[in-house]
C-alpha cells in the first residue's frame, strides 16, 4: 500500500512550506493530490509542485470535467506529464450542478454519459493514431451546423505525448458512477471509504466495471486512492484532530446534494447508521450544523481516520492493509512525522 497526501483546494497555501513538499518527496510519498471547485485550479500548484521535487507524482483530484474541453484537459494533461518527466496523474469529476451551472455556466446534463464520452475522447487524444473525430451527445468534433461556421476540421495533437497512456483516475460515489469508474478509469478517487465496511458496499460495483472493461486483468492494475485524515497525539488531544474529519463528513452527509438524492447520506445508512444519518441531514439542512456534527457516528469516525496514538494508528494500518484501498492519500493539515511514521509501518 502506498500513502500519498491531498492538499485538496488549498495548493498555494502550503506553496510557501517548501521544505515540507521536498521532504515529502524525499521519504517516498506516492503522490500530491490537488482539487478545484471554485477557488484556485487544480493544475497550477501541481506544476510549481513539480519544480519542486523530483519523485513525487501529481495528481489532479480533480479537474472538472464541466470546466474544460475534453482537448483542454488532454492538453494540460500531456504539458504536465511531459515537464515533470511522467509524473503525472489525471483525475476526473464531474463537480455539482451548483457548480457547474451557477460557476461555469453550463448544463449539468447527465454526469455518466458525459463522463464516458469526455474519457474517450481524451485517451483518443493521448494515443494519438489518428485525426481526431467523435459522435456523441455531448461532444461532437469537429463541430458543425447551426451557428458554426462549418470550417472544423480533424486535428490531432502537434506534440507526440511523452506516455500515451496517462492514468486516468475518476471520483464517483454512486453506484453507476463507481461502475463505470471500474470500466473506463485506471483509478478511483473516493471519498468517506471504510477500511472495515467498505468493500462489502462497493465490491459489487467494481466487479460489475471491472466485467464490462474486458479487460481480465483490470482488478489487478486498479488503484483505489482513499482519503483519510492522520495525526499522531495523545488521547486528551484525538477530538481536536478529529474535528475536521467530523466537519468535512457531516457536511457531505447533511448537505451535499438534495433531501432525495444524496449518496453520500445513502452511504452512511448503507454503513449501518441509517437514524444518525436522518438526523444529521434534518440538523443539517435547518441549519443547526454544530448539533449535525454530534451525530456523526463515533466508531465509524474513528474507523475513518488515522488519528490517535501511534499503536492505535499501527492497529488500524492493519484494516486498511485487508481492504481493496490501494493507496491513503492524507489531507490536510498535513504532519510530516505522522505521515512518515505511516509510511515506515505500512512498509514492515
Amino acid at each position: 500500500m502506498k500513502v500519498s497526501v491531498n492538499v485538496g483546494y488549498f495548493g498555494p497555501h502550503i506553496s510557501n512550506d517548501v521544505e515540507l513538499i521536498k521532504n515529502l518527496d524525499n521519504i517516498g510519498v506516492e503522490c500530491i493530490w490537488t482539487a478545484e471547485a471554485y477557488g484556485y485550479d487544480a493544475i497550477t500548484p501541481l506544476s510549481y509542485f513539480a519544480g519542486l521535487t523530483n519523485n513525487i507524482k501529481l495528481g489532479s483530484g480533480i479537474m472538472q470535467i464541466p470546466s474544460r474541453t475534453p482537448a483542454m484537459a488532454a492538453m494540460t494533461a500531456v504539458t504536465l506529464d511531459k515537464l515533470s518527466n511522467g509524473r503525472f496523474r489525471m483525475g476526473l469529476g464531474v463537480s455539482g450542478p451548483q457548480v457547474v451551472e451557477g460557476w461555469h455556466g453550463v448544463p449539468y446534463g447527465k454526469p455518466l454519459k458525459k463522463t464516458r464520452e469526455y474519457v474517450e475522447i481524451v485517451r483518443k487524444i493521448f494515443k494519438r493514431e489518428t485525426n481526431l473525430k467523435f459522435e456523441g451527445e455531448y461532444y461532437n468534433l469537429p463541430l458543425s451546423g447551426e451557428g458554426t461556421t462549418n470550417l472544423g476540421k480533424p486535428l490531432r495533437l502537434i506534440e507526440n505525448p511523452l506516455r500515451k497512456d496517462i492514468e486516468i483516475y475518476l471520483a464517483a460515489i454512486g453506484p453507476k458512477n463507481i461502475e463505470l469508474t471500474a470500466e473506463i478509469a485506471d483509478g478511483w478517487l473516493p471519498f468517506m471509504y471504510s477500511p472495515t465496511k467498505g468493500d462489502n458496499i462497493f465490491n459489487q460495483y467494481l466487479d460489475s466495471g471491472f466485467e464490462k472493461s474486458n479487460n481480465p486483468d483490470k482488478r489487478k492494475t486498479f488503484e483505489i486512492s482513499a482519503p483519510v485524515y492522520a495525526r499522531i497525539c495523545d488521547e486528551e488531544e484525538k477530538d481536536i484532530y478529529l474535528a475536521p474529519a467530523r466537519s468535512t463528513y457531516t457536511l457531505y452527509v447533511g448537505g451535499m446534494g438534495a433531501k432525495t438524492k444524496n449518496f453520500y447520506f445513502n452511504l452512511l445508512c448503507d454503513y449501518g447508521y441509517k437514524e444518525n444519518a436522518e438526523r444529521i441531514q434534518d440538523l443539517y439542512l435547518a441549519g443547526d450544523k454544530q448539533e449535525a456534527e454530534k451525530h456523526f457516528p463515533e466508531e465509524l469516525l474513528d474507523d475513518l481516520t488515522l488519528v490517535g496514538s501511534k499503536e492505535s494508528i499501527v492497529s488500524k494500518l492493519e484494516n486498511w492493509k485487508q481492504s481493496n484501498v490501494t493507496e491513503l492519500s492524507i489531507g490536510i493539515p498535513l504532519d510530516f512525522e505522522t505521515i512518515k511514521f505511516i509510511i515506515e509501518n505500512l512498509n514492515e
